[in-house]
């Protein structure tokens, strides 16, 4: 495996760089033809290249080997939250989580949601970013921002965790109940929190109230918190 690393999602079939991923390989790493590079296509493989053709737009490669990585968590862990009004925040979110690992990033649409719209493709170009900075070969699923409602109504295997900070409702830390292995979907509200209807109409739909700690944390470093203690878990 070659220090470059690219994405090309359909490098299998298409043996080529985008135009974003051929101006680095050639106007950024200086690379020529008979260089060799790595591919992911954000599946799980790793591809082993030789540069047949360097073009800033259009770069063409050559598969000399394929490699399956897969990825390095055995669980599926899917996290939903409103996204905070100053975007660096949820940039932040998304690369740092992509960096520890996780399968599926939704934005929710809130009743104290700030954010009521949020640009996807920013988030999935931080996403590839971060997949090949920590040297991975899976990217997240990204999901379009999607209705509170309709989220919960949404079908799911696993554990659904709704972490909320009302004293008044009954919440076991995630720490307690999580158990090793398990698929889980949590989700994490606005910075003015989940109206309590929401939090009520989660339970109806099988969600489990949860804490992640005793400090009140912001939106983005709650989503973080609940990444990387997922993890933690599936490490002891």
């Amino acid at each position: 495996m070659s220090d470059a690393l690219f994405y090309s999602p359909g490098v299998r079939e298409n043996p080529q760089l985008s135009e974003q991923e051929s101006h680095h390989c050639i106007k950024v790493l200086r690379m020529r033809e008979g260089d060799r590079l790595t591919i992911t296509d954000g599946r799980g493989y790793f591809y082993d290249c030789i540069l047949t053709k360097a073009h800033p737009k259009h770069c063409v490669v050559g598969i000399e080997k394929e490699i399956f990585r897969g990825k390095s968590w055995g669980f599926y862990l899917h996290i939903a939250f409103a996204p905070t009004k100053n975007m660096e925040r949820n940039e932040w979110f998304v690369e740092k989580a992509t960096e520890i690992g996780i399968d599926e990033i939704t934005p929710l649409l809130c009743r104290f949601s700030e954010r009521k719209e949020i640009k996807s493709e920013r988030l999935r170009k931080i996403a590839v970013s971060a997949m090949k900075q920590s040297r991975q070969a899976v990217l997240p699923s990204l999901n379009e921002m999607i209705p509170f409602q309709e989220l919960i109504s949404m079908p799911f295997a696993g554990r659904k965790f709704i972490a909320h900070c009302y004293s008044s409702m009954e919440k076991k830390p995630l720490t307690q109940i999580y158990r090793k292995g398990e698929e889980a979907l949590l989700l994490i509200g606005p910075e003015g929190d989940f109206s309590e209807e929401e939090v009520q109409e989660a339970m109806k739909k099988g969600f489990e109230l949860v804490s992640l700690g005793e400090n009140r944390l912001r939106t983005e470093t709650a989503c973080l918190v609940a990444c990387h203690m997922v993890h933690v878990l599936n490490q002891s």
